[in-house]
């Protein structure tokens, strides 16, 4: 069955072409709520949550641009949303605007472990540094979708960018005393 013929199944309720859809991005987006989420298990209830919500509105895409941008936009959504409604993403203030350099020797941690120190940031900070590093995101477009201002967006990224730095740096000092 072709992507267009999926869709289409999947806007009519065909079950077994929801069922096709998710085997085909399922792993896709779980790394992209991998990316937003505290956890594993996290991630899971974030990939369900996308889920329903891609079910739901997968008659709004138009057939333009790539469907697997979409889906990743509606999850990111999804997920943003869901952190918007919890009380501790709460503003900072906006004097926290320097930019935190990554030197070399950092370099050498793995991805796996760089990802588990994001997952471990505060909300605010990691749904920030996801949307600005990994996803490309202007401090414009973050602080419209979190509902803050540019400036509390990019206090966000720096104090994100510190909070790594500082736990990387603890690390590396750990590990040279062994």
């Amino acid at each position: 069955m072709s992507l267009e013929e999926l869709i289409k199944n999947c806007i009519n309720g065909n079950r077994k072409a929801q069922e096709q859809l998710y085997r085909d991005y399922s792993r896709v987006l779980y790394s992209v709520c991998l990316k937003y989420s505290r956890n594993k298990t996290e991630a899971e209830d974030n990939l369900h949550d996308s889920f329903m919500v891609i079910y739901d509105k997968i008659d709004q895409y138009t057939f333009k641009g790539s469907f697997e941008g979409w889906i990743k936009r509606v999850t990111v959504n999804t997920v943003l949303q869901k952190y918007r409604k919890e009380p501790n993403l709460s503003i900072v203030p906006d004097h926290l605007e320097a930019e935190v350099e990554v030197e070399s020797e950092y370099l050498d941690i793995g991805l796996q472990q760089l990802l588990s120190y994001i997952q471990e940031l505060p909300n605010k900070y990691r749904l920030t540094f996801n949307m600005f590093v990994l996803e490309g995101y202007s401090h414009q477009e973050i602080s419209e979708r979190l509902g803050t201002s540019t400036g509390t967006s990019k206090s966000n990224l720096a104090r994100a960018r510190i909070i790594l730095k500082e736990r990387i740096e603890s690390d590396l000092r750990q590990n040279a005393i062994l």
